[in-house]
């Protein structure tokens, strides 16, 4: 796996930051890119045994991505993979009650950063040799089954899913796969209030159960360990005794 490269998005911190970890640890060369230079200088200071090249980006600002995948090409030679992973939540608000402003904000970061990712992925797959790669994007249990007064967020996931198929469609006569991983609860700091209690369907408050951010990782891992003719379309992983399966 040394020759494999790997572009890992929102990896400052949470799922991304476990899955760049993750990966290096399986023998890629990864590409962790995220906002904020602190905090992938806090993730590759955790693990100083990998090696993890840091390179910020804002995947809402097309320049920063073109320079993203412009980098790792000069500095690697390819990319094999991509994680789009950057993403956000908006503000849990009654729908009438939603400014325009943050519903863009959610938008701009986890609708169009994915698919400026997913354009110069494919730019650079397409064009290389040996051609191909895949593109694995975090969906979320959302996609499925919204929870309340989050229509920003479950509107953009349903929509990654139609990015995902689309991807693979088209990336077929390229040798470029494409699936989903949709995540049910991983615990990170933007999931700290499910923990707490966090509003159901019925209207009652209710703690949920958790998963670690590393078994997500581990997932994506074995999604990227596999040949370019094989492609795993969708994967759900979740906290076993969430209340997504069934009523109540």
């Amino acid at each position: 796996m040394s020759d494999k490269i790997a572009i890992v998005t929102g990896g400052g911190s949470g799922i991304g930051a476990a899955v760049g970890t993750a990966l290096a640890s399986d023998g890629w060369t990864v590409v962790l890119a995220g906002r904020r230079r602190t905090r992938l200088d806090e993730v590759a200071a955790a693990s100083p045994e990998l090696t993890l090249d840091l390179v910020p980006t804002d995947v809402t600002d097309e320049e920063s991505v073109r320079n993203l995948f412009d980098t790792t090409v000069t500095r690697h030679g390819r990319v094999d993979l991509l994680f789009n992973n950057a993403g956000m939540g908006g503000s849990p608000r009654d729908l009438d009650e939603i400014p325009l402003d943050e519903w863009q904000a959610v938008v701009n970061v986890n609708l169009t950063g994915a698919f400026l990712c997913t354009r110069e992925a494919f730019r650079v797959m397409r064009k290389q040799q040996p051609q191909g790669g895949r593109i694995i994007n975090n969906g979320s249990i959302s996609a499925h089954a919204p929870r309340p007064r989050s229509i920003a967020y479950t509107a953009t996931k349903h929509a990654i899913t139609g990015l995902t198929k689309s991807t693979a469609l088209d990336g077929r006569p390229y040798d470029i796969a494409c699936g989903q991983i949709d995540i049910g609860n991983a615990a990170t700091d933007l999931t700290t209030a499910i923990a707490e209690g966090v509003l159901q369907a019925d209207g009652s408050l209710r703690a949920e159960p958790r998963m670690r951010a590393e078994d997500v990782a581990r997932a994506v891992v074995y999604m990227a360990s596999l040949p370019l003719d094989s492609n795993v379309a969708t994967m759900t992983v979740m906290a076993t005794k969430m209340p997504y399966v069934g009523r109540g």
